[in-house]
């Protein structure tokens, strides 16, 4: 374990009293803790070995906390359509549903292992989940609106409120042609049953293959405009150098672009770091994802990257989706060190470093494992 993520570990545990009283006890059993108010909540490792996260263990990441729940709450379609549309949740329920199962992923994940150190919440490996997602294609919400000529972007708005008027207000677009897309939806429900508060009830936005500063919780409007949403949380806030810097640099705004897709990565979820295991055989297992294509392959090293065998891949490959990687081989008694490195089918290939940013998003090195065997 590195030290970075042996501190976030102490520093998860310390607080865990926090949330367990604030949030209840099943949850605080299951998910790390950054903040208990507002609810910032890590998935452990563990859970990075099967195709679904379990709701419970599903990582939760807020800017202010939620509102209140009111399963009554609207969402309102509006601003350069033909026809405004205004609808409950037994409204959305009874149109034409959809199905995807997709990563969402905050764009900050990883953060705490970018050097040098960047402010903002400490990720490790914790702010990522994949679940099943339930909910009306956003086109076709639009398609009954009908858009006018010369929109280009839908403004997201949400029930939660910045805590004082001098914090921005989280505000939010995304470009028309993305919204489009068949997978982008209005969801109202996750792996299998209602949304529930943490998770955006009772609507939410999927946008698979983009960060979860796109997928925004608690809707309750979708306003169809010529322009991008105007606000610190898109022209300050959730950026990226448009060109690689040098670690520490300072980037000029005007040198940036939105962050959306993120990259091939791949992270190991057994062994655990410091694990003792018998001698004989030993398996390696994670899982791959990329917001850019299918993932086509994922290899593992045991010799410190000088070779690599091919993992088998459990689960559909598809964009924004993940699979469960497993390799298995024989080790003598010693110390061992796995590295896991994921490519997709358009040709990425997971980096054997990430690269820095002033903002720590989309950290995606090769995941390295050490445990002792024997």
């Amino acid at each position: 374990m590195r030290r970075r993520e042996f501190l976030e570990a102490g520093a998860l545990t310390a607080i865990g009293s926090l949330v367990t009283r604030t949030l209840g006890a099943q949850t605080a059993e299951t998910l790390g803790v950054h903040t208990a108010s507002p609810q910032n909540l890590a998935t452990p490792l563990r859970y990075f070995d099967r195709e679904i996260t379990p709701t419970r263990a599903f990582f939760v990441r807020s800017h202010f906390g939620p509102p209140r729940l009111d399963r009554g709450r609207r969402l309102l379609i509006d601003g350069s359509v033909r026809t405004p549309l205004d609808l409950d949740l037994a409204a959305l329920t009874a149109m034409p549903q959809t199905t995807v199962t997709a990563v969402l992923q905050c764009a900050g994940n990883g953060r705490a292992l970018h050097a040098p150190r960047v402010a903002g919440i400490q990720w490790a490996h914790g702010g990522m989940s994949q679940a099943t997602w339930t909910g009306v294609p956003l086109r076709d919400l639009l398609a009954r609106a009908g858009v006018r000529r010369g929109a280009a972007h839908v403004e997201l708005r949400t029930a939660d409120l910045s805590p004082k008027p001098t914090v921005p207000a989280f505000l939010r677009s995304i470009p028309l042609d993305r919204a489009m897309e068949e997978t982008t939806m209005v969801a109202h429900s996750m792996n299998g049953a209602p949304l529930g508060l943490l998770h955006g009830a009772p609507f939410r936005l999927v946008v698979p293959g983009w960060s979860g500063n796109h997928w925004l919780k608690w809707l309750v409007g979708i306003h169809v405009q010529e322009n991008e949403a105007q606000g610190f949380y898109m022209q300050t806030g959730y950026r990226m150098p448009r060109a690689p810097v040098e670690p520490g640099a300072a980037v000029p705004p005007e040198q940036t672009v939105p962050a959306t897709t993120f990259p091939v990565k791949s992270v190991i979820a057994s062994p655990a770091g410091g694990e003792r295991r018998p001698a004989g055989p030993q398996q390696v297992v994670g899982v791959a994802f990329s917001g850019e294509a299918p993932i086509a392959k994922v290899e593992v090293s045991v010799d410190g990257g000088r070779t690599w065998a091919e993992a088998s891949l459990e689960g559909e490959r598809s964009l924004g989706r993940w699979v469960v990687f497993r390799h298995r081989f024989d080790a003598a008694a010693g110390p061992v060190r796995a590295l896991a490195r994921a490519s997709d089918a358009r040709g990425g290939v997971q980096p054997e470093r990430a690269a820095w940013n002033p903002s720590g998003y989309f950290w995606n090195a090769w995941h390295a494992v050490e445990w002792v065997v024997g």
